[in-house]
């Protein structure tokens, strides 16, 4: 993975928005597999090409395909393993019983894609194609595009598990080693394609205010110890300057008063194998938590990608601003192993827009402005 030698480079978490003829078409997809599958296949195709192009032209360093083919980050894994043949499960809850009013203004974001049944079989690969096809047409995408590099998105099997639940297997331990296991194959094959992997891993964070928010702090640090684990055994074999891991509390406005603080879990998201780690640090919530990197040493040959956009608000963020952010990293952790990125992603769920899609490429191309200046500062000092 490239550092930042010579300036702070710059990548976002992973989802971009899809176009309206891809949502359509997912849709379709849903609700009568494989009619029109090659109206979807031509669709993705295009709308990959396009964001890959729109990050090159906003500036961004590390690129990738944006997850256009997908409904989510997450879920979708669904259809390509067995043993999710099962009901739907209720959905995951936002917050409505607390705080009615934004409970009702955040239904109007809702994704249509709301299907996530329990595990009710063994997990096993039952359409690799799916997957392999994901990686080729990100792939055939980059050819001929300057970028400092590129990197494809795959949850963790401690996410898996958290959306969708064990019915099957005898506790969750067994569970997320088994899709571990399965995982693996997908894991390698995106780097073997000569991508950065990155592992969706909000599990460690969102699991605390989401499921076990009435559980002692030291208990639910024995439950994402685990989940690390199980990440590590599942990339053991691959080269951690080849990973990358993005950690956070949530894609939605959320207050966000209950989420558990970055010093609670930092050690244990540190002890898992990739190079480098994404976090939110822009919001209201945790842009103050650069400071905890005065007191928390980051291991030799990691790199952090802190937020320094916030990518649930419609306000584009001033240069200077983004170049402030940067800066409090770079100064308790070290340019260089500093790269610029996203709170979270911009179009997390197909179907769900809390960005305008213009403003989306505006935050991006402030990035990259942000960046450029923090690095007119921190090398022109080291000069």
């Amino acid at each position: 993975m490239n550092r930042s030698t010579e300036r702070i480079l710059t990548t976002h978490t992973g989802s971009l928005p899809r176009t309206a003829k891809v949502v359509e078409l997912l849709l379709a997809e849903q609700e009568h597999p494989g009619a029109r599958k090659a109206e979807l296949t031509a669709a993705v195709r295009e709308a990959v090409a396009h964001v890959v192009h729109k990050q090159v032209e906003c500036g961004v360093d590390v690129i990738n395909d944006g997850e256009q083919g997908r409904t989510d980050y997450t879920v979708h894994v669904m259809h390509r393993l067995t043993g999710y043949e099962g009901p739907s499960a209720p959905p995951m809850g936002a917050g409505d019983d607390e705080f009615p009013e934004l409970g009702a203004q955040l239904k109007q974001f809702a994704s249509p894609f709301q299907h996530r049944p329990a595990c009710s079989g063994p997990v096993g690969w039952k359409d690799w194609p799916a997957a392999q096809a994901d990686i080729d047409t990100a792939k055939a995408a980059m050819k001929g595009v300057k970028a400092a590099d590129t990197f494809m998105t795959s949850p963790s099997p401690g996410q898996i598990a958290r959306y969708l639940k064990n019915n099957y297997y005898p506790n969750d331990e067994a569970y997320i080693f088994a899709l571990a296991d399965v995982m693996r194959r997908e894991y390698q094959a995106i780097v073997e394609a000569g991508f950065i992997l990155q592992l969706d891993c909000p599990d460690l964070a969102m699991l605390r205010h989401t499921v076990y928010l009435d559980l002692p702090l030291k208990e639910f640090r024995k439950i994402i110890a685990v989940n690390v684990a199980a990440l590590n055994h599942a990339v053991r074999d691959l080269p951690p300057d080849r990973m990358r891991m993005h950690v956070c509390w949530g894609s939605t406005m959320a207050p966000r008063h209950t989420d558990v603080p970055l010093r609670d879990i930092v050690d244990i998201v540190l002890t898992a194998l990739p190079q480098a780690v994404s976090f939110p640090a822009a919001n209201g919530a945790h842009e103050h938590e650069w400071k905890i990197w005065r007191e928390v040493k980051l291991p030799p040959g990691k790199i952090i990608i802190p937020g320094v956009i916030d990518s649930t608000s419609n306000t584009v963020e001033h240069p200077e601003v983004v170049a402030d952010r940067i800066l409090n990293f770079a100064s308790v952790v070290g340019r260089e192993n500093v790269i610029a990125g996203v709170d979270c992603g911009f179009g997390t769920f197909a179907g769900r827009v809390q960005v305008d899609t213009k403003i989306v490429w505006m935050k991006l191309a402030a990035l990259a402005e942000g960046a450029a200046l923090a690095s007119q500062q921190l090398w022109k000092k080291a000069a």
